[in-house]
């Protein structure tokens, strides 16, 4: 096993592995970060959420640090003026985008939107950006569980677990641009695809897109 390295984040000196990702560092030492699509076993990051921008020093211009490496001595902001406005203009542009509802939703107080909402002091209405319409069909085949496409964040944690840690693999990213969406092949109704109701995707969604039935019946 390779030796700890240190470095400093936001004043304090923590210890990490060398290569590990600087997201993983930081959580794991009690440093938040904003982050929604982070897998820490996934290899290649995707950093399609764009809400976990940190400062290192040396370098000009922010970095996403679930795709930063750790290496010995680095210093890193997790706060300063350019990584704030990346943050909450990223955070404005998804409220926008999706129709999160956080009052009428099942996960509202284990929500990772509203924990990032917290955490850095954001509001969960944006008044300056138009919302997109969808109204997209609520899926509840499986029984469990349901799925809503119009809370989905397109984080892709729930195709990740439903590959890699149910094994099954039916669900994935379709169509592109604005229209992007998480579904099944020839997005059939999920219990039509070979689910298996282990769960495993509803656990793994930060926001409101799929649930438990038991959580959306209170």
């Amino acid at each position: 096993m390779a030796a700890k390295v240190k470095i400093t984040i936001d004043g304090r000196e923590i210890e990490a592995s060398p290569g590990d990702r600087l997201l993983w560092a930081a959580l794991d030492s009690g440093i938040y970060i904003p982050h929604l699509c982070g897998i820490r076993e996934e290899n290649h990051p995707p950093a399609s959420c764009r809400l976990c921008f940190v400062e290192i020093a040396g370098m000009p211009n922010p970095v996403t640090s679930c795709t930063q490496p750790v290496t010995a001595g680095m210093v890193v902001y997790t706060r300063s003026s350019q990584v704030d406005r990346l943050v909450r203009r990223g955070f404005q542009l998804l409220l926008s985008a999706y129709h999160l509802r956080c009052g009428e939703c099942p996960k509202n107080h284990t929500c990772e939107i509203r924990r990032i909402a917290k955490e850095r002091g954001l509001k969960l209405r944006v008044k300056d950006l138009r919302p997109l319409d969808r109204d997209l069909p609520v899926d509840a085949s499986a029984g469990d569980f349901v799925y809503d496409p119009n809370r989905c964040v397109l984080c892709g944690q729930c195709a990740w677990a439903c590959r890699h840690r149910a094994g099954v693999g039916i669900l994935g990213f379709v169509r592109r641009g604005m229209e992007r969406r998480i579904a099944t092949f020839g997005e059939a109704p999920i219990l039509a695809s070979g689910c298996t109701r282990c769960g495993e995707c509803v656990k793994a969604c930060p926001a409101g897109g799929l649930t438990f039935q038991k959580e959306a019946s209170g």
